[in-house]
């Protein structure tokens, strides 16, 4: 069986919520703090791959540093990606791995469905 990834923000209720929920269901996982060890393009490729999105499908738009800097304004798939790398702070959590898929788990019943 795959193990379960979550790409995970303390500091977050939605991803603490989502972290808790699996941990309940008694599932192997690994938990990845994106925040303390940032993601590279090559990962965020591969989650967004695994996601079916597009770097701008997981923006948090409700972010201060998004209203301020980057709202409005329109860059490509490929910058996207340069500023979730460089802002990972603006990269919607938690995100759930299993094998060859992803979902963002907020609201928790995202990754019920998933699992």
């Amino acid at each position: 069986m795959d193990k379960i990834k979550i790409y995970h923000n303390t500091r977050c209720k939605k991803s603490r919520a989502g972290l808790q929920y699996i941990q309940k269901k008694g599932l192997e996982i690994e938990i990845i703090e994106y925040l303390k060890n940032p993601i590279d393009k090559a990962e965020l490729d591969d989650l967004l791959m695994k996601l079916n999105k597009k770097p701008q499908e997981i923006i948090r738009t409700q972010e201060t540093l998004y209203k301020t800097l980057f709202k409005g304004k329109n860059f490509t798939d490929h910058e996207w990606g340069k500023i979730l790398v460089e802002n990972p702070k603006l990269i919607q959590r938690p995100i759930i791995v299993k094998g060859y898929k992803a979902v963002i788990g907020d609201p928790v019943e995202e990754i019920e469905r998933f699992l």
